[in-house]
This record gives C-alpha cells, structure tokens and sequence, in this order.
C-alpha cells in the first residue's frame, strides 16, 4: 500500500489548521542537513514556495521527474504540488515560503507560479543578477525585522516572481504568453482601471471584444475563478489592504471602493470573507504586531 504524502506548513512541522505566519525564511542548509541533505516527498496546501540555490547542487522532485540544481537557480512550488528534494552537503541558499492567498499576481506571473519551476540564472545577465539581490534582500528584511518591512517584502516578492516569469518564458519559448495570457493580461489592466465603478463581467468582455462566455473560459482556465469572482476579489483585496495599512473607517474605504451604502460594503465584505470589516482590521493588525515583535 503507498504510504500517502505528509502534509506540513514547514517540512517536519504538523500543519496547523490556522498559519501563524504568512512568510517564513530560512537557509536551505539550516533544515535540510537535518534530514541528511534529503526532503521526502511532501506538501504545503496553503503555502507557496521558492527556493534560491546559490551553492551546492542537487534535485528537485516533482511531477514524477527530476530536475538538476545549481547556482544559481530558482525553484517555484505552488500549494498542493508533491515534492522533494536532494542536496549535495555543501547546498546553499534561501528558502522562502508565504501563504499562497496573500500573493497579489496577476498576468503571466499567476500563469508561472500555478505549476512547479525551475528557472535558470545567468551570471552576468542584468535581470538575474537583480534577482539575486532583490532575494537575497528579502531575506535580510525577514531577519531584520526592520519598521516597514511588510511593505518592503511584499514588493520584493512580486519583483522576483515577475522577473522569474520573464527568464523562464525566454528560456521556453514555445510554452510562453499566447493570445489567452495576453487577454489575461488587459483584462487585469482594465480591472485596475476600472474596479471602483464595479463593473460587470460584460463590461469588461465587451472592452475585450469577446463574448462573456469565453472571458469567463479564460479566467477559469488562468485562476480558478469565474470571471464575477476574480473582478469582485480585487474589491475585497484593495478593502484588507485599506483596512489594515489606512486609518480610514470601514464606511469611507466602502465609499472609496463604490459602494453607496456602507451597510451593503460591511455585508459584502462578510460574505466574501467570513468576516466584518471591524473584525478583519483588529485581527489583522494584532497579527502583524505580533509577528513584527518577534
């Protein structure tokens, strides 16, 4: 009988049904040499991972394949993607992992972080070297714990994950951006443009001059999303983040966002979150204190 596949939050540690963090650094050394240079095949079903190798060698596992690791690489796991790792004992380098619902991608970036990845880097290359600092960055904010560093960590994250996105669709040019990826991308465009006016799906099929049926196809096929759910839940991430980094109240972000009646925002907010605004904001924010404390 095959053993099933552990599921962990941080290799080795239980998954907890609520995440205390929604990013967590470390060296790949610091928890790999535990376990002999050697991760058994497991899983993260709310985390994201990315792993940048800059010394050493060894395999990724996934997919029932494997692919070779040297520096400098850049492994990308989605949540729920089985995988494991072998490193040489002189493996080096960063391992960062974020919960997945607090990622804000959009375009080609959502289409390169939705399966696993190994990206190459060139040294010398511009792009790659950037890469490299802006990661290598990210991990001094996270062991700094700097003021601000929230902020700081999300951009880096999204500078990383996009300029990795390019890197590998140059490396695979026959897998890269078709016509549905660039649809994607002017439908996120038009939602940014738009979101306050609380458009309709419709609206937004017509700019793009395809019926709603197949912007709803193309959505589904990129996010996992109707095309309704993916337009509302820019409304409900631009409202935690006005929630949590504004001292506006609840009824002047719902009037920022469109919403004529504050009462209708607060229920709207409930239902696509399980929250009220109040609630949200006060845990949120106790969240954040916490880890920054730490």
């Amino acid at each position: 009988m095959t053993k099933p596949v552990p599921t962990f939050d941080l290799y080795g540690e239980k998954a907890r049904k609520e995440p205390d963090f929604w990013l967590h650094c470390e060296t790949i050394p610091s928890r790999s040499s535990l376990y002999r240079y050697e991760i058994g095949l497991h899983r993260h079903d709310s985390f994201f991972q990315i792993l940048y190798i800059s010394a050493g060698s060894g395999d990724a596992l996934f997919g029932g394949g494997r692919w070779p690791l040297t520096p400098h690489a850049i492994v990308t796991i989605p949540s729920a993607v089985d995988h494991g790792f072998r490193f040489s004992r002189d493996i080096d380098g960063h391992v960062f992992t974020l919960l997945a619902s607090h990622m804000r991608l959009s375009g080609e970036v959502v289409r390169f972080a939705s399966e696993p990845r190994v990206t190459l880097l060139e040294a010398g290359e511009p792009d790659s070297a950037f890469m490299i600092a802006t990661l290598e960055r990210l991990a001094g904010e996270w062991i700094n714990r700097s003021s601000g560093r929230t902020d700081m960590m999300e951009a880096y994250l999204v500078s990383a994950l996009t300029l990795a996105a390019r890197q590998w669709a140059r490396d695979n040019p026959e897998r890269g951006a078709g016509e549905t990826v660039r649809r994607k991308e002017h439908l996120d465009s038009l939602i940014q443009q738009h979101f306050r006016g609380q458009k309709p799906a419709q609206f937004y099929a017509r700019e793009l001059g395809i019926s709603p049926t197949h912007l709803n196809r193309i959505v589904k096929a990129a996010t996992g999303l109707t095309a309704h759910a993916y337009i509302g839940r820019k409304l409900i991430d631009e409202a935690r983040r006005d929630l949590v980094f504004t001292q506006m109240t609840a009824q002047e972000i719902g009037l920022r966002l469109g919403f004529a009646d504050p009462a209708y925002f607060s229920r709207y907010f409930l239902r696509e979150t399980g929250e009220t605004p109040r609630t949200f904001r006060v845990a949120e924010r106790a969240r954040l204190a916490a880890q920054s404390s730490q």
